[in-house]
């Protein structure tokens, strides 16, 4: 299987790293990094800049002022982003833009998706966290009433909720029909509630009691949240590669210069095995995402659906940054503790991946059941 990005893939990871050069952690100069959670609102000037580069449209079609790419394509540029841990909803932005795109209205989309590809529009997704990992019964209801659909009750853990124009809210019917419903911020029928992620993010939990929203703005397509679903945990196995390659490099310049009796702990043998460990499991965590991108990009028959090459890229990702973070704060010492230096920002973010990836041995279930279910030749 050919890997090689294509040149339009190289060029939009480029662009992402001329935009991400000069990004500090969190968006924030290191010395605030000491003063508990960080900066609640998105970074605005730098989601101008990823608007002003195309980035914000990487997966819109040219008649919406995109760039008509793929889920690879936006992976790489996600992976630049988590190295500098950026502030921005660029994940949920696209991956909700590029569900519309898919199995939105024509209405819908000549509404929103240009707007959305400029930055003028922000989305995100009520998902139980970033990734919907939990695939139990979705938490909101919905019924149609008419040229509305009403919509009842509570997601928690929604990124981006009090900086989001536009929330994407999946919710079951009666007949337990999947629907995603556009709610707008402030939205009558809908409240907020603050609550805080383990990075300092601020999060909402999204309460509906009788929220109308017109059918033009609910995507009623079999299939639509499962894909968007894909999409965010993928996306999100970016993150967290992006994330661990950025920790090893921190961990390998600090082992380089680290000296214990007159040489460089690089050179112990005990340190390099570890490292050693930690770049097996990017790798572990590299191949795995592409090939779960690869096929949500291609749309690629196989023995398994595109569900179980995610399911193992999330495994990896959420076991692999886990294991990454660790050994970085145990080979840093003192320092992988101290607050001045950057790398607790970095464990803070991993730990946030991790639970939003849900557990490895969930994830070992859900592709045992697809096994069964697609027994291979």
């Amino acid at each position: 299987m050919d890997f090689t990005f294509t040149e339009e893939q190289q060029a939009a990871a480029e662009a992402a790293r001329g935009v991400f050069a000069d990004v500090a952690p969190d968006g924030v100069p290191s010395p605030a990094l000491t003063r508990g959670p960080v900066a609640d609102d998105l970074d605005r000037a730098l989601w101008a800049k990823l608007a002003g580069a195309d980035l914000l449209s990487l997966l819109l079609d040219e008649e919406f002022g995109g760039a008509g790419l793929d889920a690879v394509a936006l992976c790489l540029v996600l992976r630049e982003s988590a190295r500098a841990l950026a502030r921005v909803p660029l994940l949920e932005s696209s991956a909700a833009a590029a569900a519309v795109q898919a199995y939105g209205g024509p209405e819908l989309r000549s509404a929103l998706l240009a707007r959305a590809g400029r930055g003028e529009v922000v989305l995100t997704v009520a998902a139980h966290g970033r990734t919907g990992h939990d695939a139990a019964e979705l938490a909101v209801t919905a019924r149609r009433d008419g040229e509305v659909w009403v919509l009842d009750g509570v997601q928690t853990a929604v990124p981006w909720a009090y900086e989001a124009d536009l929330v994407v809210v999946p919710a079951r019917t009666g007949d337990d029909h999947g629907v995603l419903a556009l709610v707008p911020r402030g939205h009558a029928g809908t409240a907020l509630a603050e609550q805080v992620s383990t990075t300092g993010e601020r999060l909402g939990e999204l309460r509906l009691e009788a929220a109308r929203i017109p059918a033009r703005d609910v995507i009623t397509t079999d299939g639509a949240w499962d894909w968007l679903r894909g999409l965010l945990a993928t996306g999100t196995c970016a993150l967290a590669l992006g994330l661990g390659e950025r920790v090893l490099r921190m961990t390998s310049d600090y082992t380089g210069k680290r000296e214990q009796f007159g040489h460089p702990i690089a050179t112990f043998q005990a340190v390099a095995v570890q490292a050693a460990d930690r770049y097996i499991d990017l790798r572990a965590m590299e191949v795995t995402l592409w090939q779960a991108a690869w096929r949500i990009a291609s749309g690629a028959p196989g023995a398994l659906p595109a569900a179980g090459d995610i399911a193992v890229a999330k495994i990896w990702a959420s076991e692999g940054v886990r294991r990454i973070v660790q050994t970085a704060q145990h080979l840093h010492g003192g320092f992988g503790a101290d607050v001045d230096y950057p790398l607790h920002r970095y464990h803070a973010w991993a730990k946030h991946l991790e639970l939003s990836l849900g557990p490895a041995a969930a994830h070992e279930e859900a592709l045992g059941d697809l096994l069964a279910a697609h027994p291979l030749a």
